[in-house]
């Protein structure tokens, strides 16, 4: 259950949450949802970064990931969304005309330690097209 990291042994599960750039709805279609995916699961990957689940909308992603323990959440979100960005850019060159600067994601994140309400949140994540046919 618990991970060892050298000289110390936990988890660092975090829920986080990440847009699009002005909301725009980029993952409606599947190719783009599937480079999406893509490029956040190997940003992760190279970073030692695992996601436990992984949502895609039509304009954000909800994510739990158990990140390492030195890693800050400011740290964590910037190999999250660069990485995944520039490969989603290199994987669609065509996404340049949408967003000229370069910029996929938006700059601001939802990041919080989940801790004990792990079922909870992870229920929240998995139900997310279910709780958006509400909304």
């Amino acid at each position: 259950m618990y991970n060892s990291y050298g000289h110390s042994i936990g988890n660092n599960y975090k829920h986080v949450q990440i847009t699009t750039k002005y909301r725009y709805k980029m993952m409606g279609k599947d190719l783009i949802k599937t480079y999406c995916e893509v490029g956040i699961k190997e940003s992760c990957k190279n970073h030692k970064i695992e996601i436990t689940i992984l949502k895609v909308m039509n304009n954000h992603v909800h994510m739990i990931v158990d990140c390492p323990r030195t890693m800050s959440d400011s740290q964590l979100l910037q190999i999250i969304k660069g990485a995944s960005s520039y490969l989603i850019f290199r994987l669609c060159p065509n996404l340049r005309k949408r967003y000229p600067q370069g910029h996929f994601w938006n700059g601001g994140y939802f990041c919080c330690s989940i801790g004990s309400n792990y079922e909870a949140v992870f229920e929240y994540i998995k139900n997310q097209e279910l709780h958006h046919a509400f909304h």
